[in-house]
């Protein structure tokens, strides 16, 4: 079988597929991505068993034709030839033959039939999302994600969906950061499902990709989101996330303003020297100013002062500098709202005038 593509048809959806595959395999098989040729069509699929993205693009193909091939070695070829170059793929016996110009790669293939595929059982809520509206929902929370924690469940992102709100949390114990949009569909009940780490860099990727809007479909143990010519399918996290409401700050809270950018810029100055490993702050507030401290064991030490505007009683609060830059380097606007309570209660971190995206950072002892 002779299959004909240009190089800039068939790079840019091997780019998005070859993503979902792992660099180390337990199967020889998922280091390749499968293609099925049929109606002129070329899909590709590839996936980790937890995750499985299928993506198409037109080719001229006559008949019908299913095969792997290796995933990173394809994308390295199509990438290393020239623009707009024309591709012909001849698929002999158990080898596939490239030709472009003057090149020709050969190529192993391993059978159609092995490989793997992700089948989730019949969806039980269907819905969908601006891509617009997924992507920031995503990209102003999965930092807080934690990083192989043996509590399963915070290795994930959740995605709540209400009556009028869809809303992405995540915490590593230490953080939570909450993002919040309207939602005009409808739903049958409420949703609450645990996305995995990998599922959700790899949906943030994809989405900014994508114009419109996302329709998904949620099983008891999967999502699929259609996205374009994209669809992604990921396993969800069996675990009960915690109650997030339980740790959001109440109190009477003294509130800092101050102005986005110079406060980043001190802390940023001031997390040079602090201590590698734990990265902490010593946060101090009096009536309109804001003092920073941080030192390290090797007896270095850094001092910043911020004006804020802020009259509430002193206090010194110790904080993970890390945290505190991760969260205003997401943050919109100009301006930064901090809520505090005292050395020893969670801070909350908002955009000023503005509750969609909160974030609580826990103190931490110096």
């Amino acid at each position: 079988m002779k299959i004909s593509a240009n190089r800039d048809d068939l790079l840019k959806p091997l780019q998005q597929v070859v993503s979902v595959v792992e660099r180390r395999q337990t199967l020889p098989i998922l280091a390749n991505v499968l293609i099925v040729v049929k109606d002129q069509q070329l899909t590709l699929t590839a996936t980790d068993l937890e995750v499985e993205l299928r993506t198409h693009t037109r080719v001229d193909a006559k008949g019908e034709a299913e095969f792997t091939l290796p995933a990173r070695k394809l994308v390295d070829i199509c990438k290393a030839l020239p623009d707009g170059a024309a591709i012909t793929m001849d698929i002999e016996g158990e080898k596939a033959v490239l030709r472009s110009g003057r090149g020709r790669y050969t190529l192993g293939m391993l059978p159609a039939q092995d490989y793997p595929s992700i089948e989730p059982a019949k969806a039980s809520e269907t819905f969908g999302l601006p891509a617009s509206v997924m992507k920031r929902l995503i990209d102003k929370t999965q930092f807080a994600m934690a990083q192989q924690d043996v509590r399963y469940y915070l290795n994930g992102l959740l995605l709540e969906i209400r009556a009028d709100r869809v809303r992405t949390v995540a915490t590593d114990g230490h953080r939570l950061a909450l993002c919040d949009a309207a939602f005009d569909g409808s739903i049958g009940s409420d949703i609450q499902v645990i996305l995995p780490r990998k599922a959700v860099i790899e949906l943030s990727r994809l989405l900014g990709d994508v114009d419109g809007d996302a329709s998904c479909e949620i099983s008891n143990s999967h999502l699929r989101v259609h996205l374009g010519d994209s669809s992604f399918t990921t396993k969800l996290i069996d675990g009960r996330f915690p109650d997030y409401e339980r740790v959001m700050p109440n109190g009477d809270a003294s509130l800092m303003l101050a102005e986005k950018d110079p406060l980043k810029q001190a802390l940023a100055r001031t997390a040079i020297l602090s201590n590698e490993k734990y990265r902490g702050l010593r946060f101090r507030l009096s009536d309109g100013l804001l003092h920073l401290q941080a030192h390290n064991p090797e007896q270095d030490e850094a001092e910043e002062e911020v004006e804020v505007d802020y009259a509430g009683p002193e206090m010194t609060i110790g904080f993970n500098v890390g945290y505190l830059l991760d969260v205003l380097g997401v943050l919109d606007g100009d301006d930064v709202q901090v809520a505090v309570i005292d050395s020893n209660s969670s801070s909350l971190i908002t955009q000023k005038d503005s509750t969609e995206c909160r974030y609580v950072v826990m103190p931490m002892r110096l």
